[in-house]
């Protein structure tokens, strides 16, 4: 059957998300290569996850204000453009501070383009299907995880990490094709007024939402940064069969991503709560059963669903709560979500060099979320004893 046409911009930006989501993840997968290839520790590879995170944090609100005024469309093709660079520089970095660069200059991009496809993607839908179309759209993120990171782990295990990286530049050309293809002009939907989105800033709710998802989602890449290493040394999971693994975890986020977007549209903040403590509960699990293959793939599984459920509700919580001013908001809570993977990242490589063990790792992962569940419980009060100002009026 073919997809109706109301869907195609969206499986439009579900591709362009999947180019991005590949080359942010895949390399948690070829850590172990990248560390021998460039002589470095695995915790120094490590922090070109946190190096792309924080550009993704930093970038965000820059190419917002610069994109500000652009027709939508317009924007995410430049957006598109700077990734495609940023790829290409990765492939034909000759040494791990150039490599950590065009990480950076790849991240630039990530923030705003999906917090504007966010806000496109629910401009397309009726208003009760707001969430399911924004994870439809990251659907291309989970998507990313289940055939974009084992398929750039075998090759660049096979053909080196630099193949990787040029297969990535390539899928980054095909997506900005199929955006100039079936994303529509969106005239109606008006260029942000900068001077109403920073009101945003000023509604608590707001700062506890992208608090929530810094805490919320930081726990997962605290564990999932080390995920090979983790395979490798303490599930005894050979360097060729952990990309299969990651194949099973990316289908764990395929299903939490469709269960979270249900979920949102039911009830937010209870599902959000309940998926925060199933999250805590694999992480805390991943500190006994990574010592066992068996269970330790199984773990990973779950987790990826729990992982990746939270993602549509912490997004639509952030629109949510910005009333009529959702565009720097969204924009906001991508950087906000990859802050935590910075954050995250940092974490769990500090407590390997502090010279604690891989479960203290999956443990202190747990912690931050259970941080992150406290925040989404404090929103949730706050709300109950103080109905949010509209941000529209100026509040």
């Amino acid at each position: 059957m073919n997809p109706s046409p109301s869907r195609l911009p969206l499986l439009a930006l579900a591709v362009a998300a999947f180019a991005i989501g590949t080359t942010e993840f895949v390399i948690m997968g070829l850590l172990p290569e990248v560390a021998t290839d460039l002589k470095v520790s695995i915790p120094s590879a490590g922090m070109l996850v946190s190096g792309y995170a924080l550009g993704v944090a930093l970038g965000a609100p820059l190419l917002a204000a610069l994109t500000a005024k652009m027709e939508r469309k317009h924007a995410l093709l430049l957006l598109m453009g700077l990734f495609i660079l940023g790829n290409a520089l990765c492939a034909i970095a000759p040494n791990y501070d150039v490599l950590m660069v065009a990480r950076v200059v790849a991240a630039f991009c990530h923030g705003s383009f999906f917090g504007i496809g966010a806000v496109v993607a629910a401009h397309l839908v009726p208003a009760n299907q707001r969430a399911r179309a924004i994870a439809l759209m990251f659907a291309g993120l989970t998507l990313a995880n289940v055939l974009g990171v084992p398929f750039g782990t075998f090759l660049g295990q096979w053909a080196g990490w630099r193949s990787t990286f040029w297969a990535v530049t390539a899928l980054g050309v095909i997506a900005a094709l199929g955006v100039v293809r079936f994303v529509p002009s969106l005239p109606d939907l008006k260029a942000p007024d900068m001077r109403r989105e920073l009101r945003v800033l000023r509604e608590p709710q707001a700062l506890i939402a992208l608090g929530m998802t810094v805490l919320g989602f930081g726990g997962v890449f605290t564990v999932f940064t080390y995920i090979a290493p983790i395979l490798q040394e303490q599930s005894h999971v050979s360097p060729h069969w952990t990309g299969a693994v990651l194949v099973l975890f990316g289908l764990g986020t395929t299903i939490g991503n469709i269960l979270g977007g249900r979920l949102a549209d039911w009830k937010l903040m209870p599902s959000l709560m309940g998926i925060l403590v199933v999250l805590t509960a694999s992480l805390v699990a991943f500190a006994w059963t990574m010592h066992s293959t068996v269970a330790s793939v199984v773990t990973v599984f779950l987790w990826g669903i729990a992982a990746f459920a939270t993602i549509a509700p912490l997004q639509s919580r952030v629109v949510h709560v910005a009333g009529d001013a959702p565009n720097l908001a969204s924009t906001l809570n991508i950087a906000a979500f990859n802050l935590g993977n910075a954050g995250g990242a940092w974490l769990g490589g500090a407590v390997l060099a502090a010279g604690y063990s891989m479960p203290t790792v999956s443990l202190t992962g747990a912690a931050v979320t259970v941080a992150g569940l406290l925040a989404t419980m404090a929103s949730v009060a706050l709300e109950r004893r103080r109905p949010m100002t509209a941000v529209a009026e100026g509040a």
